[in-house]
């Protein structure tokens, strides 16, 4: 072979080993997700295709360049391993990054809220709200007595379990998982303080959570709650009945109801407060943490009525006797009949 040859076999060889890295440069390190776009979460349901994925990503404009994407992910094997979850694009994110994160299944957390719950059916729809899971699966967990009795609850208490906050899960996160995850929570919240307060009191912790959904349910007023259930507590203290209006909406399952009358409080129920003494046997909602604790620290007076303000500013005239409690109705019955509220 003479030395020319050789010489143009070298100079093609090296613009092959240029052509070649270049490009594997840019099927590597070029970004090809999110282009000039803000960064993005997407969701893979189980026994998702590679192929449909792909294409998937490219028909919603995150992925760019398909040819590259799919060299890439053969070389790393990714387009055998794709895995379920929520993940975080970023912007100008490129395939070498994008695929390593996807077949290592390194997911997105999901922030799960949830408040102002009053019954099952309503809690299982706001955790599940952004989850993989339906709110049937976790709903039937809620529903499930020996489920619910491993973890020291029942049908009546089970709600009290679920501390209104907010916690990361995962988007894969199965009902049983999640449910697993808020009563760590839920025994993390009710630590030894928490726990040896509740007895200073004289209240078990669900007594405590049923009485806190009482407040809840009565004022969503902060600074208003600790004498709120200050009442609550010197009637448990005398001995008489709670009359706790939000108890009888819950015991109808009516809970617009503006005016509790005469009529409401003949139910036979156990969350009827007019009628049996007593705390109710279990939460009516979901108690903030303001209100639980509010319960614990309740406010020492002398009042035992309450009743709502006639400015309807979501605060509660308080009154020691029968009589002062009268004159405090009066005053919001006429506003509501000013107002035409029924």
């Amino acid at each position: 072979m003479s030395n020319k040859l050789l010489k143009r076999i070298v100079v093609v060889l090296g613009l092959l080993f240029v052509v070649f890295s270049f490009y594997f440069y840019q099927i590597v390190r070029t970004a090809n997700f999110q282009i000039g776009k803000a960064d993005t979460c997407i969701t893979i349901a189980p026994n998702t295709e590679f192929k449909a994925l792909r294409d998937s990503l490219y028909a919603k404009h995150v992925l760019h360049e398909l040819i590259s994407f799919g060299v890439m992910s053969k070389i790393l094997k990714y387009n055998k391993n794709v895995k379920a979850g929520r993940y975080k694009i970023k912007s100008n994110m490129n395939n070498w990054d994008a695929i390593r994160m996807l077949r290592a299944g390194i997911q997105e957390p999901v922030v799960l809220t949830f408040n102002n719950v009053r019954t099952n059916e309503e809690l299982a729809g706001k955790i599940t709200k952004n989850l993989m899971i339906d709110s049937s699966s976790f709903l039937d967990l809620l529903h499930n007595k020996e489920y619910i009795g491993s973890y020291g609850f029942t049908k009546e208490t089970i709600q009290g379990m679920f501390i209104p906050n907010s916690y990361q899960v995962y988007w894969t996160f199965s009902a049983e998982k999640i449910f697993e995850r808020l009563h760590k929570e839920y025994t993390s919240f009710w630590n030894k303080d928490r726990t040896k307060k509740a007895t200073q009191i004289g209240l078990t912790i669900k007594e405590v959570t049923t009485l806190a959904s009482i407040v809840e349910a009565e004022t969503a007023k902060n600074d208003e709650k600790r004498r709120v259930a200050g009442v609550y507590m010197n009637r448990i203290k005398r001995g008489m009945l709670l009359q706790a209006d939000p108890t009888v909406k819950f015991a109808w399952g009516d809970f617009s109801l503006k005016r509790i009358l005469f009529k409401h409080l003949e139910i036979n129920s156990p969350y009827n407060t007019y009628k049996y003494k007593g705390l109710p046997p279990g939460p009516i909602n979901s108690p903030s943490i303001s209100s639980i604790d509010a319960v614990l620290h309740y406010e020492n007076h002398e009042y035992i009525f309450f009743c709502a303000k006639e400015d309807f500013s979501g605060y509660h005239n308080f009154a020691k006797n029968a009589s002062g409690h009268a004159k405090n109705r009066n005053k919001y019955i006429r506003a509501l009949n000013k107002h035409n509220i029924k």
